[in-house]
C-alpha cells in the first residue's frame, strides 16, 4: 500500500459520521429591523393574553363633572412638555373614540389600544370619551372611568383635557412614556417613510 492510500484511508476514517452542510445550516445576522419583528411576534401572544387579563378596575371610580378639566403630570415631566400637551401642540398620532360603546367594551378597547400605541412607539394620543351629561348612574360616567383608568396605567405619564378644536371637555390628550426600544422603533419608522 502506498503512502497516499494510507493517508486517504486515515482521512476517510476520521471523516466517518461527518455529514455535509445542508442548505438550512446558515449563519443569520440580525438587523435591528429583524429584531423588532421578532420582538413584536413574541409580544403578540402576550398582548392577547394581557387583553384577557385586563387589570383596569371597574371599582372605586371617583365621579367627575361633564365640564371638569382632567389634568395629570407625572413627577419629573418637564413643565414645557406638559404645557405643549395641554395646549394641543403635539401631533395627535392616534385617536381612540369611546363614544357610543358600553362601559366594559370601553375598558377593553382602552387597555388594548394604549398597549398597542406604546408598543409601536406612539407618544401622543387623543381619547374621545364624550361629556356624558345624561349618562347614568351618574353624569360623565365614561369620562370618570377614563380618568380612573389613565391613573392606573404606568405607560401614561401625562394627560390633559383637550383644546376646543379637538373636542374640549369631551376629549383628553394623553402622553405615553417612551418605549424601551424607541430608538429601534424610530429607525423602523424612518426607514419606511
Amino acid at each position: 500500500m502506498h503512502k497516499y492510500d494510507e493517508e486517504l484511508n486515515a482521512f476517510l476514517e476520521e471523516m466517518d459520521g461527518v455529514r455535509p452542510i445542508g442548505p438550512d445550516d446558515k449563519v443569520h445576522h440580525h438587523s435591528p429591523e429583524q429584531q423588532i419583528k421578532e420582538k413584536q411576534a413574541r409580544a403578540r401572544p402576550h398582548a392577547l393574553h394581557s387583553a384577557t387579563l385586563n387589570p383596569l378596575s371597574m371599582d372605586g371610580v371617583t365621579p367627575v363633572q361633564p365640564d371638569d378639566f382632567l389634568s395629570y403630570q407625572q413627577p419629573g415631566i418637564q413643565d414645557g412638555v406638559f404645557k405643549n400637551l395641554r395646549m394641543g401642540k403635539y401631533p395627535i398620532e392616534y385617536r381612540l373614540n369611546l363614544k357610543g360603546m358600553p362601559l366594559k367594551a370601553c375598558r377593553d378597547a382602552f387597555y388594548e389600544e394604549i398597549l398597542k400605541c406604546h408598543a409601536r412607539g406612539t407618544r401622543a394620543l387623543l381619547i374621545q370619551h364624550g361629556r356624558g351629561e345624561n349618562s347614568s348612574p351618574f353624569p360623565a360616567l365614561k369620562k370618570s372611568y377614563v380618568k380612573h383608568w389613565l391613573d392606573e396605567l404606568e405607560e401614561v405619564i401625562a394627560y390633559h383635557t383637550a383644546q376646543r378644536q379637538h373636542g374640549g371637555t369631551a376629549a383628553t390628550y394623553v402622553l405615553l412614556k417612551k418605549h424601551p426600544d424607541q430608538k429601534l422603533i424610530n429607525r423602523e419608522k424612518n426607514k419606511k417613510g
